[in-house]
């Protein structure tokens, strides 16, 4: 099939075009490159340096026609969307519709595959694991404008018959991930601690989060794609991990001698978030499978690789 992956020059969406590539699919990919890098582009694919809210994305669909869409593309950091909100929506929900008006028009869809967040879109939830079937009550901008293009998925699903899948992940870690910015917690302590640089854990530190592997996130991509069902899954591990627990880690594994230092904590942040993934083992056939401490390593290992220790 031909696959528009969007967002694939960044840290996940690179990794499922490699993963589609492999499998034999023809792949298309925008990205605007402002968090992508072109050193993570599968030289298979077929690349357009575009913003996904602009007319030259619609036209670019529209000349491509795609079978399939996968969208990573989106502003993921939630303290930017706390930040501007309107920057948020632009980008996340009015690229989102932008995207699928031109799918709509091209009579080629045959299914979309959405990035959502299963760390955003529930808030502070009382029930842990958290399933899909659970209110859900985002506390920052990020995660409703997330939830906003589920919706939207299901409008054009039913009223233009277009199939969606949507992922709800965890939080993501491993190879690639971006170690600029605020999002990214294990990527940003790792390169800190390679380079002997003071990090700061926001607020106690003993709030908690869903950590999985990014190759696990590959794999629901792939079986998202290959099966027929459409709904909502979350993709995660159900364990729960504190933010000191990941920098002790960590701190062990780059040998770095950084002091834990905690600072003030931030808005929108939650501080429990843990999803139950048993619909998408029951529907989709999938599960996690690579442990914590595994892909931790895996990880730091990555990143040894690219930074020179200080």
């Amino acid at each position: 099939m031909k696959i528009l992956v969007t967002g694939g020059a960044g840290f996940i969406g690179s990794q499922v075009v490699d993963a589609f590539i492999e499998s034999g699919h023809e792949v298309i990919v925008f990205d605007d490159l402002s968090t992508g890098s072109k050193d993570n582009l599968n030289p298979r694919a077929k690349f357009y340096e575009v913003d996904i809210t602009s007319p030259e994305a619609v036209e670019l669909v529209q000349k491509e026609q795609p079978a399939v869409l996968n969208h990573h593309a989106a502003q993921m950091d939630v303290r930017r969307s706390v930040a501007d909100p309107a920057f948020d929506a632009h980008t996340n929900t009015l690229g989102l519709i932008n995207l699928m008006e031109a799918f709509k028009k091209t009579g080629s869809a045959k299914k979309v595959i959405f990035a959502s967040t299963g760390g955003a879109v529930y808030g502070e939830a009382k029930t842990i694991p958290t399933p899909e079937d659970y209110p859900a009550q985002p506390l920052s901008p990020y995660g409703i404008s997330k939830l906003t293009s589920e919706h939207y998925l299901y409008y054009y699903h039913q009223v233009f018959n277009i199939p969606f899948v949507c992922l709800r992940y965890a939080n993501v870690y491993g190879p690639r991930q971006n170690p600029h910015g605020e999002a990214g917690v294990v990527a940003i302590f790792c390169q800190k601690m390679l380079k002997q640089k003071q990090t700061v854990i926001n607020g106690s530190g003993e709030q908690t989060r869903d950590f999985i592997y990014v190759a696990d996130i590959v794999k629901a991509n792939l079986v998202a794609l290959n099966k027929n069902n459409s709904g909502i899954f979350n993709i995660g591990t159900a364990k729960e991990t504190s933010i000191n627990t990941i920098f002790r880690v960590l701190n062990n594994l780059t040998g770095s001698k950084t002091p834990e230092n905690h600072g003030p904590a931030k808005d929108g942040e939650q501080q429990r978030s843990c999803l139950d993934w048993q619909k998408a083992k029951q529907e989709l056939n999938w599960q996690p499978e690579v442990e914590l401490a595994a892909g931790l390593a895996k990880t730091a290992e990555f990143f040894k690789s690219k930074i020179k220790p200080a």
